[in-house]
């Protein structure tokens, strides 16, 4: 949560910002975030980071190229120091997951000053913004990233049929409207560059929810149609996910879709389905394991351990995690994980 300095601060920010780029995370809290911000004053430019939760050195080359006269980056986990140091530009760093340690940056994260603090990207961009108008952006950012905001309720007396009422976080995402909202953002943003930028293009120009899920406007029924096409992918792989559990605390499921990310909603799903195990979803890509890791335990510190002497990274939330192991050392990983895992 911000402070009201803090609000005030970003707000200035946007406001005197004439050409502002946005780099945001590949999921509802980064878009929902993005699209909040970018509804302020509708200048600049977004840019989705689907490669990696970290935001390294290879993104200056989009700086030098458009050239923003200041940068927004927003729910990624890990930034760079030499980004920061490269940018040679003012940049606001707004995030929720672990803190790391970083100079020459105005950077907001609520973990600071509370190590137990959880609130997600898109609820302290809704802060800012301020608008009821987007309080269905502020909803969908917040259920995507698993956080059930005390707004909900003044989104259930706006939109009594889409959340009749506030009730579990879980029936909330798999059983009432606004969760199928949350999945259709959440898959919008996968497949082709190319397709994916066109559907953000479009997802900024919609005015309500509604507008989406009963197909009102072309942009409502361009979105559900993209998003029904990629779920009929997910749906494929949910099931056989499920087919993959067993009596063992760790229910490990590989697949192989080159184009569509699927790791983070299958993990989500299935730590919800089984809860007393542990999730690792991994995709093999460029010689890379892409792995979502989920608990109803935290399990970040297990993941931590599990990742010394191997040559990867990962982190995140204490029982949602992000990680990506080089293929070499994926076996060694796996024993290690095993092991960490078993006091959980």
């Amino acid at each position: 949560m911000l402070t009201k300095k803090e609000i005030n601060e970003i707000r200035e920010n946007i406001e005197n910002s004439k050409n502002p780029l946005f780099f945001y995370d590949d999921d509802p809290d980064g878009v929902c975030s993005f699209l909040l911000l970018y509804k302020m004053k509708r200048e600049g430019k977004g840019i989705i980071v689907k490669s990696s939760p970290k935001l390294g050195v290879q993104w200056l080359r989009k700086v030098d190229e458009i050239n923003p006269d200041k940068i927004f980056i927003l729910d990624k986990p890990v930034l760079d120091q030499e980004f920061i140091d490269g940018a040679k530009r003012d940049i606001i760093y707004i995030d929720h997951h672990q803190p790391q340690e970083l100079k020459n940056v105005k950077y907001y994260n609520p973990r600071i000053k509370n190590p137990n603090a959880y609130y997600p990207t898109t609820y302290m961009a809704y802060q800012v913004n301020g608008n009821p108008e987007n309080l269905w952006l502020a909803m969908v950012g917040c259920l995507g990233d698993w956080q059930m905001p005390e707004f909900a309720e003044d989104f259930s007396k706006q939109h009594p049929k889409l959340l009749p009422q506030v009730i579990s976080l879980k029936d909330a995402v798999y059983k009432q409207p606004i969760g199928k909202l949350v999945r259709i953002v959440s898959f919008i943003l996968k497949g082709p560059t190319s397709e994916v930028r066109k559907s953000i293009k479009v997802l900024s120009r919609i005015t309500g929810p509604l507008e989406i899920l009963n197909q009102e406007t072309p942009q409502g029924k361009y979105l559900f149609k993209r998003f029904s096409q990629i779920n009929i992918k997910y749906e494929e792989l949910i099931n056989d996910a499920k087919k993959k559990a067993t009596s063992s605390k760790l229910l490990l499921y590989y697949y192989s879709e080159n184009n569509w990310s699927f790791t983070a909603d299958l993990a989500n799903e299935l730590t919800n389905t089984y809860e007393n195990k542990v999730i690792l979803i991994a995709r093999k890509k460029n010689g890379e394991m892409k792995c979502s890791v989920r608990g109803q335990k935290p399990i970040r510190e297990a993941l931590e351990k599990a990742l010394v002497g191997i040559e990867g990274y990962g982190g995140g939330h204490e029982n949602a995690c992000g990680t990506v192991i080089k293929e070499d050392y994926w076996d060694q990983f796996l024993i290690n994980f095993k092991k960490e895992i078993k006091n959980i």
